[in-house]
């Protein structure tokens, strides 16, 4: 499959300066505005790059250099970046439907997927209830469930968050912590589009996540998958690992030692890499 129209030629990574501008806007058949960065070739099965929870597209900035002339679109998950904010429906099934209806808006019958946290319990869904979609299936910072104390942590924190959350405020600081050095332009950025994330957004995703465990759909999972996990991981520690390698025996598993949640960032040429690699075999 190929991409419908969105890079009339080789499309190079956009600055940090430049993202903004280089969205794109598609609308998919249930009438929901999404926008997305379109990057890369036009060789090649198509990417779809899926970000975290109130991360946007830019989110793949720092790793999409390393991923090689491929075509790839990060998409803005509804809620997030430039996409519309309807008031309703923020779990991973909804996001994965309209990660679907993205692909049908830009003609994309199957793609490899890689997602990040939020985006890879949202690609992992997309995968186990569409299958023919996904060709193979690459999760960064993952589990079947987000554990316990995680919850407790975001039910204690999100739903107290002011309407206008300061970017540069504790809780933001602590919501982009990484245990390495991170780029610092692309993490003001990132943390002054979070803190634009409306409310609503916020407190769907966390609904979204309270309610999910997709460890039942996961024998339905055709595509071959690697699971890129960072033993520093704040939120999903060694036992959420323990079940995925239980929920998907047949994965690759790779340990990041030393690495966060957002090892992708700490370290986008070793992670680059090792997706390359295995989206190349």
């Amino acid at each position: 499959a190929a991409l419908a129209a969105p890079a009339p030629a080789d499309t190079p990574v956009p600055t940090q300066d430049g993202w903004v501008e280089a969205r794109q806007t598609l609308t998919t058949p249930d009438d929901l505005a999404m926008t997305y960065v379109a990057m890369g070739g036009r060789e090649g099965t198509p990417l779809i790059l899926l970000h975290g929870y109130t991360d946007n597209s830019r989110s793949w900035s720092l790793l999409a250099p390393h991923l090689g002339n491929r075509p790839m679109v990060a998409l803005d998950l509804r809620g997030h970046g430039g996409s519309q904010a309807p008031a309703c429906c923020y779990g991973p099934v909804s996001l994965a439907h309209d990660v679907a209806g993205a692909m049908a808006a830009l003609g994309i019958d199957r793609a490899d997927v890689v997602g990040h946290s939020l985006g890879s319990i949202t690609a992992a869904k997309l995968a186990a209830l569409q299958p023919d979609l996904v060709n193979r299936l690459v999760l960064i910072g993952s589990g079947t469930s987000v554990p316990a104390p995680a919850l407790d942590w975001l039910w204690d924190a999100v739903p107290a968050l002011p309407d206008e959350i300061d970017p540069d405020g504790e809780f933001m600081r602590a919501w982009y912590w990484n245990p390495n050095p991170v780029d610092e332009d692309f993490l003001w950025r990132e943390r002054a589009e979070s803190a634009a994330v409306p409310r609503h957004v916020w407190i769907g995703v966390l609904e979204g996540l309270s309610a999910t465990d997709w460890t039942y759909l996961a024998n339905r999972i055709a595509a071959p998958t690697l699971i890129l996990w960072g033993d520093q991981d704040g939120f999903f520690g060694s036992d959420t690992q323990q079940a995925l390698r239980a929920a998907l025996p047949e994965a690759r598993h790779e340990t990041f030692a030393g690495m966060g949640h957002n090892l992708f960032w700490e370290t986008p040429e070793a992670a680059g890499a090792m997706i390359r690699g295995f989206l190349d075999e």
